[in-house]
């Protein structure tokens, strides 16, 4: 019988009294591993209260002391990368190398809050007037709390949980329904590594979780990634109600290759980048804008490359490209694929042909060429392994696209030109972009976010700025 999922509530795995679950299936099989109880405001409710009332005791813990915990959660988490590693594989379809690097980007953010000792500290300055002092310091703010997504089930938690309670805050992390396993296994880790019962607490559900979240009184702070609508929905409903949100959203990345580029370096590298992750991932290769002669020799590569991908269970070692999500995920990327070839674009390698296994939810590497931003292939996320060629004369009208998409997650270049790459990184909208790089996926001490319709808030993830993120400033003007 499939496990049902607990809730972690003040330092206890509790059963929640949701009536409705979700069905938690492997990719690769259909088989279901895993129940998901799709609670909402009574589980929370009950999260968030025990997360109040850790919080005054936990905030007045030396910042010296609140890291330790996370020092030996860094070393269980090593212990246990390879464990983490294939439940995410099992959960979320991905290769095992690809959940390895994901879990290992993840255990870099617990490096990083590490380091809060020296990332918390304030700024003081003497006699800004006469015989007056003036610092400032960074204050926890209460009660934090996390939506994160199907595609990095164990990764994208640990861009905010780490990083909020270093800081002196509690959380509350709503994880996917369609993944839960892998973080579960986080917080037992965390559970072992002894923080404190109602620092870290973790809810199951679905949307009306995450709609609790918005509206939960105490809860002064959301992070949240996700497609652009929901991201939206979620930094509106939680700003009115006056917190702090970061809302990370969708993409439509476009990636320029210029005819000077080191095309076989180029290639490589956008291949992985839009089939990687079967293609679900924020910062993959949505749209390849050849500049100039190099339309020809940029789409025959990228074919043959497509060609090598072995379709099947991620688990398995000969795989490289696994399954999409859920069964109804991988019909609306089909449903995507029919639309391309009704509005007009040139199918040059269609994912609905490829040798696949009969069961699972698998869509083959696909290319279209020729596709036009009015083109639905051209303006919308698809969020699966499909590839799209839109060729342009010169780097000025490839920039233009980028200007004229409502979404700017993520935008690279391929070139041997420093005048190409300065223009790119001086105009390209894209708040992530890359130079001869297919993943402009920033390390864990730089910031993580969009610009335009991908990003909602002020304050990106992870990096410095989750510091001011889950933080608030205090002034203090001294006279003695």
């Amino acid at each position: 019988m499939a496990e049902r999922l607990k809730n972690y509530v003040g330092g206890e795995w509790i059963d929640s009294d949701a009536a409705d679950v979700h069905e938690v299936r492997n990719p690769a099989t259909g088989e279901v591993i895993g129940l998901t109880p799709l609670g909402g405001m009574a589980d929370v409710s009950a999260a968030v209260a025990a997360a109040k009332a850790a919080f005054s005791s936990w905030r007045r813990v030396p910042v010296e002391d609140r890291v330790q915990p996370m020092f030996k959660l860094k070393s269980l988490l090593e212990d246990h990368a390879e464990e983490l590693a294939q439940i995410c594989t099992r959960e979320n379809g991905k290769t095992v190398p690809e959940s390895r690097g994901s879990v290992r980007r993840g255990i870099q953010m617990v490096e990083m809050a590490c380091g809060a000792p020296s990332l918390l500290m304030g700024q003081v300055l003497e006699d800004v007037s006469g015989g007056i002092d003036c610092e400032s310091v960074r204050q926890p703010m209460g009660v934090f709390a996390a939506i994160t997504p199907f595609n990095f089930p164990a990764m994208v938690p640990m861009w905010f949980f780490p990083f909020a309670v270093a800081c002196g805050n509690t959380f509350v992390l709503k994880p996917s329904e369609q993944v839960p396993f892998s973080a579960k296994l986080t917080w037992e880790l965390a559970h072992d590594a002894g923080f404190p019962p109602g620092v870290l607490n973790l809810v199951q559900g679905g949307r009306d979780a995450v709609n609790a979240i918005c509206e939960h009184p105490d809860i002064v702070g959301i992070s949240f990634v996700g497609s652009s609508p929901v991201a939206e929905h979620v930094y509106k409903q939680g700003a009115a109600r006056g917190k702090r949100v970061q809302a990370l959203g969708g993409a439509k990345n476009f990636i320029f290759v210029m005819p000077d580029a080191d095309m076989d370096h180029a290639l490589d590298a956008i291949t992985e980048s839009a089939f990687g992750c079967a293609g679900e991932r924020c910062l993959a290769a949505s749209i390849v804008v050849p500049v100039g002669d190099c339309h020809d020799e940029v789409r025959d590569g990228l074919k043959a490359r497509m060609a090598r991908y072995k379709i099947g269970d991620g688990s398995k070692p000969e795989t490289t490209l696994g399954p999409v999500i859920s069964a109804p995920h991988k019909q609306k990327v089909l449903g995507f694929i029919e639309t391309g070839v009704n509005e007009g674009a040139e199918l040059v390698v269609d994912g609905r042909r490829a040798e696949m296994p009969s069961t699972g939810n698998f869509v083959g590497p696909t290319l279209f060429d020729n596709v036009t931003p009015e083109m639905t292939i051209g303006s919308e996320e698809i969020f699966g392994p499909v590839l799209c060629l839109m060729p342009m004369a010169d780097l000025d009208s490839a920039l233009q696209l980028t200007h004229d998409h409502p979404l700017a997650n993520a935008s690279s270049i391929f070139t041997t030109s420093g005048k190409s790459a300065r223009q790119f990184r001086y105009d390209v909208d894209a708040s992530m972009a890359g130079v001869n790089i297919g993943v402009a996926a920033p390390m864990s001490f730089f910031g993580f976010g969009g610009a335009k319709g991908s990003f909602f808030g002020d304050l990106k993830a992870h990096g410095r700025e989750s510091f001011d993120f889950y933080t608030d400033r205090k002034v203090l003007i001294s006279r003695w």
